[in-house]
């Protein structure tokens, strides 16, 4: 029988296994739903941030983004310029730790 010992320290997050345990999704799609539900709030959460502490580049980053949005653990909001005090297109970003209306979830 394998042994697996885990030295936790500290600077550690706390997050549901939902997604961890959900095999419908890729591991790609795990580790990053992962890293940004570890992130603050205040994080900038688009691509080029996530491409700056990812070791995949912009595409692989956009196809698990797609990954997570087709199986409801993100939403994206766009905005026109006209709805953005910087007159640009903007992204809102809104990740959920379970998929969004999940028929099992919404009787709890």
């Amino acid at each position: 029988m394998a042994v697996c010992r885990v030295v936790k320290n500290d600077n550690y997050s706390v997050m549901s296994n939902y997604h961890l345990k959900d095999k419908t999704i890729s591991l790609k799609a795990i580790g990053l739903l992962s890293k940004v539900l570890s992130l603050p709030e205040n994080w900038d959460y688009s691509i080029t941030g996530l491409v700056s502490i990812c070791k995949e580049q912009e595409t692989t980053i956009e196809t698990t983004l797609k990954e997570l949005k087709e199986h409801r653990y993100l939403k994206v909001n766009k905005f026109l310029p006209n709805q953005t005090k910087s007159g640009r297109f903007e992204y809102e970003y809104i990740f959920y730790e379970f998929p969004y209306n999940l028929p099992e979830l919404e009787t709890h």
